[in-house]
C-alpha cells in the first residue's frame, strides 16, 4: 500500500503544479452550474431539468452518459491503463421548503428549495468529471460519475444500483460527500466504521370497542391502551437493548378517537425507527410486534404494526477512509480534518453502494461565520460557502487518482 501511493506521488507530479490552476479555471462554470440548479429546483423523481443540465455538460466534454432511473444520470470516463474502477456520486434532488435566503439566484420554484446542498455535490461532481476527462491518457482504471435522484424521498441509490450502474464495468471502490455548515469552509470531516443509521417508518394500529365516555366499564378504550404500547416501547428500548447498538424508536404522529365524550375505537400511531445494527434491527421489529400485540390483547383490544423498510445503515470501509484523510491532510493541513467519533442517526442511501464496492462517505465544510453561513441543511435560510466547491473537487480528484491506482 506505502509503495503504491508513492508511486502514485509520482504519478500525479505531472499535474499536481496545475491542478489547483485548473480548478480556478473551471471555477466560474462550476458555480454558475450551481447557481442555475440552486435556481430551479427540483424534488425527487421530477429531476428532468437537471437532468438535462447534467447530461449537456458531459456531452460537451465528451464524457461518455446515460440517464439511469428514470432522471440520474451515469458518466464513464475510461482511462488509458490499467487501474481499478472507482465510482463517485452526488445526489441532485431538492426538498420541498419555501426558501428564505436573500440570494439573487434563488429559487424561482415556491415551496422548492436545494436546502441540503445537493446542487453544491452535483456540480462538485461536474468538475471532477471535467478535469479527469482531460487526464484520461495517463488515468490509469475507470471513474463512474453517478449523480442520484431521489435521495430525500424514495432513494435512487437501489434503482441505480437494480439498473446496472456498479457493473460493466464493475466498481471497485465508491465515494461520496455531504456538505455540512457546521464544518467552516476549509475543513473536512471523517468517520471510520459506521458513520449513518438504517430508517424503517412504522403505522401501529390499535382497535378496541366505542361506548360512552361515561361507561368505560362496557368498552374498551383504545387511547388507554395506546398510552400503554407508547410506554412499553420505550421501557424495551431502554430497558431489553444494548446502549452499545442504538435503537431510535421515535412516534411522530397519533391520531384517534371522534368525540369528547366518546371511548374511541381505534388509535394510529405513525413514525421512524432508527439503527445501527442490522441484527438489532431485525429482532427490535420482532420484539416490537409480539410486545404490541401482547399488551394490546391484555387490554382486551387488539394491535398491529407495520414496517416500511428505509436505507440500511452506512457504514465505511476503513480503508478508503483512511485513504480520505491522509489525502484531506495533505492538500489541507493536519488541523483541517476532524475525525468524528460518533455516527449520526440520520440515514444515508450512500448506504446502498458501499454495501457492494468498498466506500467512504465524509464531510465537507461549507459554513462561514463571517458571512452568516451558520444554518443546516434542511432549514430555509440554507446556504454555502461556494469556496468549498474548489476543495471538494480537490480532494475528490486526490482520493480517485490514489483508488484507481492501488
Amino acid at each position: 500500500m506505502i509503495i503504491a501511493y508513492n508511486i502514485l506521488n509520482n504519478y500525479i507530479k505531472g499535474y499536481k503544479m496545475n491542478l489547483e490552476k485548473r480548478i480556478e479555471e473551471i471555477y466560474k462554470e462550476i458555480r454558475d452550474i450551481r447557481r442555475d440548479i440552486h435556481q430551479h429546483p427540483e424534488l425527487g423523481e421530477e429531476e428532468f431539468r437537471t437532468n438535462k443540465i447534467i447530461r449537456n455538460f458531459l456531452d460537451e466534454n465528451n464524457i461518455e452518459n446515460y440517464t439511469c432511473a428514470k432522471t440520474g444520470v451515469v458518466g464513464i470516463i475510461r482511462g488509458k491503463n490499467k487501474g481499478n474502477t472507482v465510482g463517485v456520486r452526488a445526489d441532485i434532488d431538492a426538498l420541498p421548503i419555501e426558501e428564505e435566503t436573500n440570494l439573487e439566484y434563488k429559487s424561482v420554484y415556491k415551496g422548492k428549495m436545494h436546502a441540503c446542498g445537493h446542487d453544491a455535490h452535483t456540480s462538485i461532481l461536474l468538475g471532477v468529471g471535467k478535469i479527469l476527462k482531460e487526464m484520461e491518457n495517463r488515468l490509469r482504471g475507470n471513474v463512474k460519475l453517478f449523480f442520484q435522484p431521489a435521495e430525500e424521498t424514495v432513494g435512487g441509490a437501489l434503482p441505480m444500483i437494480k439498473e446496472g450502474c456498479m457493473e460493466n464495468p464493475k466498481v471497485d471502490y465508491v465515494l461520496g460527500l455531504h456538505v455540512f455548515p457546521n464544518l467552516e469552509t476549509g475543513y473536512v470531516g471523517v468517520k471510520y466504521n459506521k458513520m449513518n443509521a438504517s430508517t424503517d417508518e412504522f403505522k401501529i394500529k390499535i382497535k378496541g370497542v366505542p361506548g360512552h365516555g361515561a361507561y368505560p366499564h362496557n368498552s374498551t378504550d383504545a387511547i388507554v391502551i395506546a398510552g400503554h404500547v407508547i410506554t412499553g416501547i420505550q421501557s424495551y428500548i431502554s430497558r431489553s437493548v444494548s446502549p452499545l447498538k442504538s435503537v431510535v424508536f421515535s412516534i411522530g404522529t397519533i391520531n384517534g378517537g371522534t368525540g369528547g365524550n366518546i371511548i374511541a375505537e381505534k388509535v394510529e400511531m405513525v413514525g421512524t425507527m432508527r439503527t445501527l445494527d442490522e441484527e438489532q434491527r431485525k429482532n427490535t421489529k420482532e420484539r416490537i410486534d409480539k410486545l404490541i400485540k401482547s399488551i394490546c390483547v391484555g387490554y382486551g383490544g387488539e394491535g398491529e404494526i407495520e414496517f416500511f423498510e428505509g436505507y440500511k445503515a452506512l457504514i465505511n470501509n476503513d480503508d478508503v477512509v483512511k485513504i480520505v484523510e491522509r489525502n484531506s491532510r495533505k492538500i489541507l493541513g493536519d488541523d483541517k480534518v476532524i475525525v468524528g467519533d460518533n455516527p449520526s442517526m440520520g440515514a444515508e442511501d450512500f448506504s446502498y453502494f458501499a454495501e457492494i464496492a468498498k466506500g467512504a462517505f465524509f464531510s465537507l465544510g461549507c459554513g462561514n461565520k463571517e458571512k452568516g453561513i451558520v444554518y443546516n441543511g434542511h432549514h430555509p435560510k440554507f446556504q454555502i460557502d461556494e469556496e468549498c466547491l474548489k476543495i471538494g473537487i480537490r480532494v475528490q480528484i486526490e482520493n480517485i487518482l490514489t483508488l484507481t491506482k492501488i
